[in-house]
């Protein structure tokens, strides 16, 4: 049987899809060339947003239309959607979904599959023969056929869930309570990607600076990363980063740790949401806006070479327009590297769903995205253009409409065109142009030099 996976939502859900792949490739069945073509179909789901909510829920109309006139399709439900409790509303909702499975879980989907194998079926003989091949340790991940080789920047989950709730945060309600992974199963999943051509490992967490904290005496996330950083040299592993994390537990024997190793890369998380202290009371953040832009300080003085990306949510419940003119300055005057946008809605369960208006009108709320958009722009094309004519290092992930992509340590899109195979290649890189969103390089010139059919066009 062939299977898809429609991945909606944050790179949680991209670990969790890569994870029900390979566990689906282990019981046989393979990656459908096309979605029709497919006869098990996911949508692994996100319910931060409204429309991100609507997005799944379309999808899976259409996934109806498609089991009404084919019912031996099997259809799955994974992610936030269906939450860490049993979702009862929406087996009655959607009665054509066969398997709903929570978020970072693949079981119930690998235990319908086995169930629907007849026994004397040669596919579950051959699944049963794989699945003995490749006992695994507690940890370690078998890439789907398709990304053994090509994967060249993987997530790892490092900590599951969220304690904190914030209040518009709907998070801790559908992947539960916060619960660190295991030393030992997290260097085992690096290891094995190491083993199949990964050449990055980003660690995840809804939090990931609280990683630790729910173990009593446990390691904390700059202990990890020493130890991540150790394995990494030992396996070939280039580049380790992590995200996103939490002002209040961005201490700095982290940021030491960040500057000390050099296969961690200088590229900080840190949202702030909003800029205006009412706001960010309501929100239940626990820092200011003038904590916040200390610990900015803090981060640019300990890594000198840093670029600092951050989230916003523009039309709070209660937000006036001069509270919204607060984040603007702060955004204007920090200067960060990246700002993830979005429009506040209200979320079930949440403290703001239930106990706060949403009074900030959805035309005001495109129009207050649309300043820190534009604001923003300007911000990055100046950060950017400083690159122009210097040396990058970057490592180079895949070809995207005939040239290649790369990342610069800070997490700078960068586009050069070069004949062979770059993929998973550390390269030096002159850039030649920069935007706001992107760079273009070339080959320094002593490369060009040195090898003159070396001929790069940008």
């Amino acid at each position: 049987m062939q299977y898809h996976i429609w991945t909606l939502g944050c790179q949680m859900n991209v670990a969790d899809s890569q994870l029900l792949a390979s566990e689906m490739e282990k019981l046989g069945h393979q990656a459908a060339e096309q979605p029709e073509e497919a006869d098990i179909m996911v949508v692994n789901t996100c319910v931060v947003r409204q429309s991100a909510e609507d997005k799944g829920l379309g999808r899976l109309h259409l996934l109806n239309k498609i089991k009404r006139a084919q019912p031996d399709k099997v259809i799955g439900v994974m992610g936030c959607m269906v939450g860490v409790r049993d979702p009862l509303w929406m087996r009655q909702r959607l009665p054509y979904v066969d398997v709903f499975m929570p978020p970072s879980d693949p079981r119930p989907m690998v235990s319908f599959l086995r169930e629907r194998l007849d026994e004397s079926d040669a596919l579950k003989r051959e699944a049963t023969a794989r699945l003995e091949r490749d006992a695994l340790q507690d940890g370690e991940l078998i890439l789907p056929l398709r990304e053994r080789g090509e994967l060249v920047s993987a997530h790892v989950p490092v900590v599951y869930g969220c304690s904190h709730a914030c209040t518009f945060c709907i998070i801790p309600f559908r992947r539960g309570v916060e619960r660190s992974r295991s030393v030992g199963e997290i260097v085992a999943q690096i290891r094995s990607l190491a083993a199949q051509g990964v050449k990055e490992a980003t660690l995840l967490g809804q939090i990931v600076d609280r990683y630790g904290k729910d173990i009593p005496d446990g390691p904390d996330l700059a202990d990890l990363l020493r130890i991540v950083h150790d394995v990494a040299e030992d396996v070939g592993l280039e580049r380790i980063r992590f995200l996103t994390s939490h002002p209040n537990w961005m201490t700095e024997k982290l940021l030491k740790t960040v500057a000390e190793l050099p296969r961690v890369m200088p590229h900080i998380e840190a949202p702030i949401q909003a800029g205006d202290d009412t706001v960010l009371a309501r929100m239940r953040r626990g820092y200011t806006a003038d904590q916040y832009r200390r610990l900015v300080a803090k981060i640019r003085k300990i890594i000198p070479d840093v670029a600092i990306y951050t989230d916003i949510i523009v039309g709070f419940p209660g937000e006036t327009r001069q509270q919204f003119m607060e984040t603007y300055k702060v955004l204007e005057e920090l200067k960060l590297d990246k700002a993830h946008l979005a429009r506040y809605s209200p979320r079930p369960q949440t403290v703001s769903a239930r106990r706060m208006d949403d009074d900030v009108p959805e035309d005001e709320k495109r129009e207050r995205h649309r300043m820190l958009e534009e604001l923003q722009a300007r911000v990055v094309a100046e950060i950017n253009a400083k690159y122009l004519g210097r040396q990058v290092e970057v490592l180079v992930e895949s070809r995207h409409k005939g040239r290649w992509r790369a990342r610069t340590p800070q997490n700078k899109l960068v586009f050069f065109e070069a004949p062979g195979d770059w993929r998973g290649k550390l390269a030096q890189m002159e850039i030649t142009w920069t935007g706001p969103w992107s760079m273009q390089a070339r080959l320094p010139r002593q490369e060009r030099e040195r090898d003159p059919l070396l001929v790069v066009a940008v």
